[in-house]
């Protein structure tokens, strides 16, 4: 089975190295971060209660949704419209923190998920992947970065996108984002038990693409 699954924190660095993975081997790209904050703003957007759990599930069930590669990333698009960088603010990051603790709304995601796996293969992104939606992974990552590092580098991305952001505001957000996904009764934040666990705190992009990569050689057979 050609799946790897990397999980971690927001601001890790996951996002840009599964894109460089999909692209490197050619792979299908699944960025479930992406489900949920497309969830969380279409809720925004429509003013439904972020703890409406049966009308957060309508909205789960019928979002028209589509990825789009773009050369250096994913665009996603909501009934047509590019929003990618709508969903990136902290507002929508807090939103679907929020929406993703609620189980019928991740039941109601998990079939769309795994209907991302799709041959040559698939790298997916998360915080769950390789605990709840594809515990059947051969190549499991679990992705983390101290806090302070993931809230600069989260600033950066934003202040390069023309926001206005305070860093002391982005790290306490990350924080409390931590503890909400780690603590949760549902798909908690965690390593599955056979992940290789990395801190790229300290790591280059590329030193990280290259440990997954020894992985996926070691367990696939495949070199890159």
């Amino acid at each position: 089975m050609n799946l790897i699954t990397i999980d971690g924190p927001s601001g890790s660095g996951k996002g840009t190295v599964c894109h460089i993975l999909a692209k490197k081997l050619g792979w299908h790209l699944l960025d479930s971060g992406a489900l949920y904050r497309l969830l969380a703003y279409s809720a925004l957007q429509t003013e439904t209660a972020l703890d409406n759990e049966a009308a957060l599930v309508e909205l789960a069930l019928n979002l028209n949704i589509e990825f789009v590669s773009n050369g250096t990333g994913v665009d996603s698009f909501l009934d047509g419209e590019n929003v990618g960088d709508k969903l990136r603010t902290e507002n929508v990051a807090h939103a679907a923190s929020k929406v993703a603790s609620l189980v019928p709304v991740r039941d109601a995601l998990l079939a769309r998920q795994k209907a991302f796996y799709q041959m040559p293969g698939l790298i997916a992104d998360g915080r769950d992947m390789g605990t709840v939606v594809f515990p059947e992974a051969p190549v499991k990552i679990f992705l983390d970065a101290s806090a302070n590092e993931r809230a600069k580098r989260r600033f950066e991305q934003l202040q390069n996108k023309g926001f206005n952001v305070n860093i002391a505001e982005i790290l306490s957000d990350i924080e409390d984002r931590d503890l909400r996904d780690r603590t949760r009764l549902v798909a908690p934040l965690k390593a599955a038990s056979d992940a290789l666990e990395i801190d790229s705190t300290s790591l280059s992009i590329d030193e990280v693409v290259m440990k997954v990569l020894d992985q996926v050689k070691l367990k696939l057979n495949i070199v890159v």
